[in-house]
C-alpha cells in the first residue's frame, strides 16, 4: 500500500500539491465524487471533479470525512479557500486535502493515479517490453517519426534514451552511439551544451532547431516535453532541413501526451522506491522479509548480507534525504541499478552482499559485482577522490534475515563512533567493517558501561584524582601510561617524554599516596577501564606542572 503523501510526492508538484496532510492514510483506489452520493470509501482518493466554489467544497469535504476516505482532490479556488483548509484540519483527523494544478485535466489525472496505484499493488507488472508506459513511449516515438518523416529518440532530462522510433535510416554516428549505449555520447553532449540547447530546454517549451555540428552531427529539431512548467524530457529528431510549422505543432501535441507517460513512469519509479524502502526498513528493524507475489523481484538477493551506514564528514550532505539522493545516483553510475537503500532513525542504511571470506578484500584485478562489499570499497575509493568526506561503516555479516537488526545496530554504532571522531577511517577507501574496528567498539562499550563517575565507587582513583588536583601531580596520567605500556618504565617514560627514573620516582610516590597492587590482572583491567571512562589517555609529553 502507498500513502497519500507518497502518491502526491511521486507525481510531483507540477501536478499535485498537498494542502493539508493526513498522516499515513493509505490509498488503494480513486473515486469520482457523485452528487448526492457518499463520497468515497476507506482507502479511496476522492476527486472533486465538479466542485468550483466554497460551499460545494465544504459539503464534499464533510461527506468525504464521514466516509473515511483517504483524501480529497480539488482545484483552485476551492482547494486554497481558507475556510476549506481550516475545515480540513480536524483535531480528530480526516482526509488529506490535495490541490490539482489548474492546467491538468481530470481525465489525465485519473489515468495517472490509477496507473501508479496499480503499479504499487502489483510491482512486478509494467516491466520493459510489456504493455504499459514503456511500450507506449516507443509507439509515441514512431508516431512522431511519421509526422516529420525523420528518425526520433525520446530522452529524459539526463540525456538517457527512453525510446526510439523504428526507422533510423537517416542518421549520424552520434545517433547510432546514442541508441546503442542508451545515452547521448559525452562529446555530443558537450556540443549541444555549448550551443545552449539544454539551457533553453530547461527554461522554455519552444521548439529548438540546431544546425549541423562537428564529427558529422546532423541538424536536429528538439521538442521539449513539459508538464506544469516542469521539464520532463525531450523529443530529438534528425532532420536535414527546417520542419514546416504545422508539423512542429503536431509534434507539440505528441509531446503533451508524452508528458503524461513520463509523469506516470516517474511516479511508478518513485512509488516502487518507496515500497522497496519500506520493506527494507522492516527487514532492518525486525528481521522479517515481506511476502512477495509470484513473479515479483526478491526483496533481498541471496545472503549473507552486511548492513552499511553511510555518512559524510565534509559538511555538505548531513541531511539523510540529500545523502539518499547522492548514493542512489552513485549506485546507478557504478552499475547497481536497484540499490537497497533506506533511511531509518535519521541515518541512511544500505544492504550489500558478502561474497565469502576469501573474497572479502577483493582479488586484485577482479571487478566485484555491483552491490557487494568489494564493489562498495571500489566505489568509495573512486568517489572519495572528488568528495573525501564520504564514508561507509558496515556491521558483521548477517547469515539470515533474523540477524539483520543486529548488523543494523552494529553499523549505527560504528557510524556514531566515526561521527564523534573516536574511530579512524581506513586509509583511502573510507570503508570500515566491524571486524576491522572490534577493539575500538569493545573499549567504547566498556567505557559506556563503566561510566565516568565510577571512580567514586571507593577504588584508588578517587584519592589519586584528589592528590593531582591538590598538589598538581600527574599521577593519573602516569598510571595510564604505565598500564598502556605493559609496566615497561622505558617505554612509558618515552611516551611521556620524561626520564625513566622520573617515572619510577612518580610510581613510588603514587604508591605512597594510594596503596596499589599492580600485580593483579583484574585490578589493572579495572583501573584502565575507569581511566578510559574518565578520559585519561596519556598524551605525548606533558605540560609543565607546578
Amino acid at each position: 500500500m502507498i500513502t497519500v503523501t507518497d502518491l502526491v510526492d511521486s507525481l510531483g508538484s507540477g501536478l499535485l500539491r498537498t494542502v493539508v496532510p493526513a498522516g499515513n492514510a493509505e490509498v488503494h483506489d480513486v473515486a469520482l465524487a457523485e452528487p448526492g452520493d457518499t463520497a468515497g470509501r476507506p482507502g479511496e482518493l476522492v476527486l472533486g471533479v465538479g466542485v468550483t466554489d466554497r460551499a460545494g467544497a465544504l459539503a464534499l469535504l464533510e461527506r468525504t470525512a464521514g466516509a473515511g476516505a483517504a483524501g480529497l482532490v480539488l482545484k483552485r479556488p476551492a482547494a486554497r479557500d481558507p475556510q476549506v483548509t481550516r475545515a480540513a484540519r480536524r483535531p480528530t483527523g480526516g482526509p488529506a486535502l490535495v490541490e490539482l494544478q489548474p492546467h491538468t485535466s481530470w481525465a489525465h489525472v485519473v489515468w495517472l493515479l490509477r496507473g501508479v496505484i496499480d503499479r504499487a499493488s502489483a510491482p512486478a507488472t509494467g516491466a520493459l517490453g510489456t504493455p504499459g508506459p514503456h511500450s507506449d513511449l516507443f509507439a509515441l516515438a514512431d508516431a512522431a517519426a511519421e509526422i516529420i518523416d525523420a528518425p526520433v529518440t525520446v530522452e529524459d532530462t539526463q540525456s538517457r534514451v527512453l525510446a526510439y522510433s523504428a526507422r533510423q535510416d537517416t542518421t549520424d554516428p552520434a545517433r547510432v552511439s546514442t541508441i546503442v549505449g542508451r545515452r547521448v555520447p559525452a562529446k555530443t553532449l558537450t556540443h549541444f551544451r555549448a550551443s545552449g540547447v539544454f539551457r533553453r530546454l530547461a527554461r522554455s517549451g519552444d521548439p529548438i532547431w540546431t544546425p549541423a555540428g562537428p564529427d558529422g552531427i546532423l541538424p536536429r529539431l528538439v521538442i521539449p516535453v513539459r508538464a506544469g512548467g516542469e521539464w520532463l524530457g525531450s523529443i530529438w529528431a534528425v532532420v536535414r532541413s527546417p520542419v514546416p510549422p504545422e508539423r512542429v505543432r503536431e509534434l507539440g501535441e505528441v509531446a503533451s501526451v508524452l508528458a503524461l507517460h513520463l509523469l506516470r513512469l516517474r511516479a511508478e519509479a518513485g512509488i516502487a522506491r518507496r515500497v522497496s524502502a519500506g520493506q527494507l526498513r522492516a527487514a532492518l528493524r525486525e528481521g522479517a522479509l515481506p511476502d512477495r507475489a509470484p513473479g515479483a523481484a526478491a526483496a533481498l538477493p541471496a545472503g549473507p548480507w552486511r548492513v552499511v551506514a553511510f555518512g559524510s564528514s565534509s559538511g555538505g550532505t548531513e541531511d539523510v534525504r540529500g545523502l539518499l539522493d547522492l548514493w542512489e545516483s552513485v549506485a546507478h553510475r557504478f552499475g547497481w541499478h536497484q540499490p537497497l537503500l533506506a533511511d531509518l532513525d535519521g541515518l541512511l542504511f544500505g544492504v550489500v552482499t558478502e561474497p565469502g571470506r576469501s573474497g572479502r578484500r577483493g582479488a586484485p584485478g577482479v571487478r566485484a559485482d555491483a552491490g557487494t562489499v568489494g564493489w562498495l570499497r571500489h566505489v568509495l575509493t573512486e568517489t572519495r577522490a572528488h568528495d573525501p568526506g564520504l564514508y561507509a561503516v558496515a556491521g558483521c555479516p548477517a547469515r539470515s534475515p533474523e540477524e539483520l537488526p543486529r548488523s543494523t545496530a552494529e553499523a549505527a554504532e560504528l557510524h556514531r563512533l566515526t561521527g564523534a571522531g573516536r574511530l579512524r577511517l581506513a586509509h583511502g577507501t573510507g570503508l570500515v567493517l566491524m571486524e576491522d574496528a572490534w577493539d575500538a567498539v569493545v573499549v567504547e562499550r566498556a567505557k559506556a558501561a563503566v561510566g565516568p563517575g565510577t571512580w567514586r565507587l571507593g577504588g584508588p582513583l578517587a584519592a589519586l584524582r584528589a592528590h593531582d588536583e591538590d598538589h598538581g601531580t600527574p599521577y593519573l596520567t602516569t598510571l595510564a601510561a604505565w598500564l598502556d605500556h605493559f609496566g615497561d618504565p622505558q617505554s612509558a617514560a618515552r611516551h611521556l617524554r620524561v626520564h625513566p627514573n622520573t617515572l619510577r620516582y612518580r610510581l613510588r610516590k603514587l604508591e605512597e599516596a594510594v596503596p596499589l597492587d599492580l600485580s593483579s590482572p583484574r585490578l589493572r583491567l579495572a583501573l584502565r577501564l575507569q581511566l578510559t571512562a574518565m578520559g585519561e589517555t596519556p598524551a605525548h609529553g606533558e605540560p609543565p606542572r607546578p
